[in-house]
């Protein structure tokens, strides 16, 4: 399966059911708590988002960053994102493949990606981090959020493969079945990827998701 290619059919089918996700009553309170851990973190940076989506998250960080380039790769999600309330005018849109990163500036103090490391194959995250931080300035920041997996909420493990890469299908409103790779990342997964190229760690685990920052270790 190309997962880049299949995801991009996905969330480019789920653009106008993209938010009900976050609707669910039982996550509203960690959806409060993600948005305000967000703010904090991001206060006052200049921010690169990867794979903004609709803009969700892209809303709530606008009240506290300096300034945010949210990117996607799927117009029809950008499309959405573009007609949500920003303050200040300070939010910039741009298609871009979230996968290479290719024509973004490294200009960036943070550099945030929500919902996005679930997608990627376990063995990738490394590299794929590694090109996150070469689009930051010295001294910048990561933050990333992502779901834990809550039995009941959480859409069902259809499978794993042999690589330990979980996946679950996904039913649009229409009837449209795909199987998506999603990984629900844990602390055990961290130790293993960050220790030789993060410091100043934070995790924070809420019920429904994680929020976790660092610092690149610059070589």
């Amino acid at each position: 399966m190309d997962v880049g290619t299949d995801l991009k059919n996905y969330y480019a089918q789920r653009a106008g059911e993209y938010e009900r996700i976050y609707h669910k009553a039982e996550r509203q309170e960690d959806i409060a708590a993600l948005k305000a851990i967000l703010q904090r973190r991001l206060e006052k940076h200049s921010v690169l988002e990867v794979a903004c989506g609709t803009g969700f998250w892209t809303e709530a960080i606008a009240q506290t960053a300096r300034s945010i380039l949210a990117t996607d790769i799927n117009e029809a999600v950008l499309e959405i994102a573009r007609n949500k309330s920003y303050s200040e005018e300070k939010v910039e849109f741009l298609r871009a493949d979230a996968l290479t990163l290719e024509g973004i500036s490294n200009q960036f103090t943070a550099a945030f990606a929500g919902f996005w490391l679930s997608h990627l194959p376990k063995s990738e995250l490394k590299a794929f981090l590694h090109k996150l931080h070469r689009k930051l300035s010295p001294n910048g920041l990561v933050v990333l959020a992502d779901n834990r997996y809550v039995e009941g909420s959480s859409t069902r493990v259809c499978r794993t493969d042999e690589a330990g890469n979980t996946y679950q299908f996904r039913q649009l409103a229409d009837g449209t079945q795909y199987e998506v790779m999603k990984n629900f990342l844990a602390e055990d997964d961290f130790k293993t990827i960050l220790p030789d190229i993060a410091k100043n760690i934070e995790l924070t685990e809420l019920t429904y998701f994680w929020c976790l920052s660092y610092k690149p270790i610059v070589f």
